[in-house]
């Protein structure tokens, strides 16, 4: 009898009113856990969490009319998800009536329980006045349109089941009226924490995930050395793992709470969070890794498989994936990710980052176009929530402001939320979820820890020794001497990037640069005397250099209004190597700057391809580099300081070269890769061995097969730098895991509420 009612109790000063937010779960209750409404009387469109009007109360009625003449449930099942897949897709047992049942009450049972609430019955005087119709037939002695029963106790017991079911709408009426009439209680907030399973500890990578309808909550968690997504009911004690989702990573919903979407073994999956096995999509991030992805109502879905594409878009259904965004090369941006849909479902949210991250921001695209709008800076992920919210993180500060998703506009200023909410500005991830009826959930605790370590491998991959300690660090270059590594690494206070210098002598770590922009991609001059690095100080990406005695100031070396990087310093001093980004019409080019004469540099390489990671050998007469000339990376080789003959290094994609000091050997990442992504699908150390005729001035070029020497056990997404030194080791940044045990979970119910005050 409680379900009857709630429809008119949610109904609002609005018969439209949108209740995508799934009015089963009541504003107050809520924050006891308890669902308002029963999964074997809930409507379709209940059940989906679509909009309801009275004509869900018709169905309630419906549902229990039918029990009260069989004895049976109309939609039953094992458990709630199993209930409420019946109500949405199968249809009652018709033939469980009773053989006398007046044909009123037959037509009256199949017009409540339509499935498709524009044919159902839509008033409940109506379905009286189909009652009273069927209790004065039956008092006439009912024999036309079905079989009669001549017991007179069959005929009792029909009787009073009608009069029962009048009985009960008139109550239910009166219980709707006093619902809708009584005092709305205060809302209130109820904030708690979520614990983990036993000795399991929260996968820092992955943002948790509250289902749109509030209910539940998906995780990922390392328990014995596995990752596995994990789903919390939010009226349950305890989480439950899902079986075949090992090395999941960034999970997100479907519209309708059922589904589970994520990344895992180099595809993008979904699973059923009844149960059942996960189905492959297509082809994402290898490894298990990516940077989140959104479904629409409409079956759509984007993601971000890597880090130097757009969004991608696939059904829900599985299929071929396409591109859904561009980068755009002018800004110099190198990812899009975070996307997230708004209520339309062709209108999305993403965030997209730059080599500067200054110029990092989220957008608003729409999928029918390549339109779009900038509607907040920073590096931060963003969602969209009910009734008209973006929420985003500044400086651990989750922040919340007014968004029309009409007009695509912000209004008003933000306003904060929630306080420590773990994010990271390199990846523009802050760890925070919301449904669509104001249930939050947000992670704390991990921030200042985790990072990567700089490591020295052998030829096997077998660890021989670290430098330093952990840090949020990115490209070492190991001096000519091999005495000193420069790297550069982020300050999480600052979000800026400077280059440190670790004496491997001495084990000592000092700071190089100290401007308060970013200072990266650090480059030894043949006689270490000098270090070329890029830097953010004036507004575009510029080459500056610094004396290793640390006695003058930064020098800029190339200033002009095209982005570039340095990328290699030759050996005989002459000529600096720079990677040009974001060119208008040419995207990634090589370009040569030479350190005398005129010193004006000059185009190497500019074509309508992504040529980039050059790296000249230690004769200065090839330059190694990687392009997509193929639709994906492979590693080439020309001559230089002319480009003239050609080789292809790489038989199955590759990137990143660093030829060994001898210039005898060639090493790059290798990897298969995604025609429509990009993404590799190993991250192996490859090497192919280069022979030259020294008689001919070096002018014959000849390599060998390139073979796996082993495997980095990195994502395919990450960007693997690394450096070679003398005696043929290897040096590279290794991702340490975030010391998670003091990560903690909370969940906010009816968040909103506070906005009242």
């Amino acid at each position: 009898m409680l379900d009857f009612g709630l429809a008119k109790a949610f109904e609002g000063d609005s018969a439209n009113e949108n209740m995508s937010n799934s009015p089963t779960l009541s504003r107050a209750a809520t924050m006891q856990g308890v669902i308002l409404g029963t999964a074997a009387y809930m409507s379709p469109e209940q059940a989906r969490g679509k909009n309801v009007d009275k004509r869900t109360d018709l169905w309630a009625f419906g549902a229990v009319l039918y029990e009260m003449l069989t004895g049976k449930q109309a939609f039953h099942g094992e458990d709630v998800t199993d209930i409420l897949a019946a109500v949405v897709r199968a249809e009652p047992e018709w033939n469980r009536l009773p053989e006398n049942t007046p044909p009123a009450i037959r037509v009256l049972l199949r017009r409540c329980l339509q499935k498709d609430k524009t044919l159902r019955m839509r008033d409940a005087g109506d379905a009286r006045i189909e009652i009273q119709e069927a209790l004065a037939w039956i008092a006439e002695g009912g024999s036309h349109g079905a079989p009669v029963v001549s017991s007179r106790k069959n005929r009792e017991r029909l009787a009073w089941s009608f009069a029962g079911i009048v009985s009960l709408a008139l109550i239910a009426t009166v219980a709707s009226v006093i619902f809708v009439r009584r005092p709305a209680e205060e809302p209130r907030i109820l904030k708690t924490s979520v614990l983990l399973p036993e000795k399991a500890v929260l996968n820092p990578r992955s943002i948790p995930a509250v289902s749109p309808d509030g209910r539940r909550l998906a995780f990922v968690a390392t328990l014995d050395g596995k990752d596995q997504l994990w789903v919390r009911d939010l009226d349950s004690l305890a989480a439950r793992p899902l079986p075949g989702t090992d090395g999941a990573d960034h999970p997100f919903w479907s519209p309708d709470s059922r589904f589970i979407a994520f990344y895992a073994g180099g595809k993008l999956k979904k699973i059923d969070v009844a149960g059942g096995p996960a189905v492959s999509l297509c082809d994402a991030a290898s490894g298990g890794t990516g940077y989140g992805g959104s479904w629409s109502q409409n079956d759509v879905i984007l993601f971000s498989p890597a880090s130097n594409v757009g969004l991608v878009r696939v059904s829900a259904a599985g299929g071929d994936a396409t591109l859904a965004t561009t980068l755009d090369q002018v800004l110099g941006e190198t990812n899009h990710r975070f996307p997230w849909f708004l209520p339309d479902g062709h209108h999305f949210l993403y965030t997209a980052l730059t080599a500067n991250q200054e110029k990092n921001g989220v957008y608003v695209a729409d999928l029918d176009s390549k339109a779009r709008r900038q509607v907040l800076g920073g590096s931060t992920n963003a969602i969209y929530v009910s009734p008209g919210y973006l929420l985003f993180v500044r400086e651990r500060t989750l922040m919340a402001q007014r968004f029309d998703a009409v007009r695509l506009q912000t209004t008003g200023d933000p306003f904060p939320i929630a306080e420590e909410v773990d994010s990271s500005s390199v990846a523009a991830q802050s760890q925070f979820s919301s449904s669509q009826n104001s249930v939050l959930a947000y992670t704390s605790g991990a921030s200042g820890t985790g990072g990567e370590q700089l490591t020295w491998l052998d030829r096997t991959g077998k660890v021989l020794g670290t430098v330093g300690t952990p840090a949020l660090m990115r490209k070492p270059s190991i001096s000519a001497d091999g005495d000193t590594v420069a790297i550069d690494r982020l300050d999480p206070q600052t979000g800026s990037w400077d280059i440190w210098l670790h004496d491997l002598v001495r084990g000592t770590a000092s700071r190089f640069t100290f401007n308060s922009k970013n200072n990266a991609e650090p480059q030894w001059s043949p006689d270490d005397s000098h270090i070329a690095f890029y830097s953010t100080r004036d507004g575009p990406i510029n080459v500056y250099q610094k004396a290793t005695s640390g006695a003058a100031q930064d020098e800029a070396v190339d200033k002009s209004a095209l982005n570039k990087l340095v990328q290699d310093w030759s050996r005989d001093g002459r000529y600096i190597i720079e990677n040009i980004i974001g060119a208008p019409k040419t995207g990634f080019d090589i370009w040569v700057l030479p350190l005398f004469g005129d010193r004006k540099p000059f185009p190497y390489l500019q074509t309508e391809f992504n040529e980039h990671s050059p790296k000249l050998s230690p004769d200065g007469h090839w330059l190694a580099y990687a392009s997509n000339e193929t639709k994906r990376d492979e590693v080439y080789v020309q001559t230089f300081p002319t480009p003239g003959g050609k080789w292809q290094i790489s038989t199955d994609g590759g990137s990143r070269p660093v030829w060994s000091r001898d210039g005898k050997e060639l090493f790059f990442i290798g990897g298969r890769t995604s025609t429509t992504t990009g993404v590799g699908t190993d991250q192996k150390m490859m090497v192919t061995e280069i022979k030259t005729d020294s008689a001919t001035g070096g002018a014959k070029f000849q390599a060998s097969v390139p073979k796996a020497l082993f495997d980095t056990h990195l994502p395919a997404n990450a960007i693997v730098y690394f450096d070679v030194s003398k005696d043929g080791r290897f040096l590279m940044p290794v991702q340490v895991e975030q010391q998670s045990a003091n990560v903690s979970m909370t969940v906010v119910v009816n968040w909103t509420a506070g906005l009242k005050k």
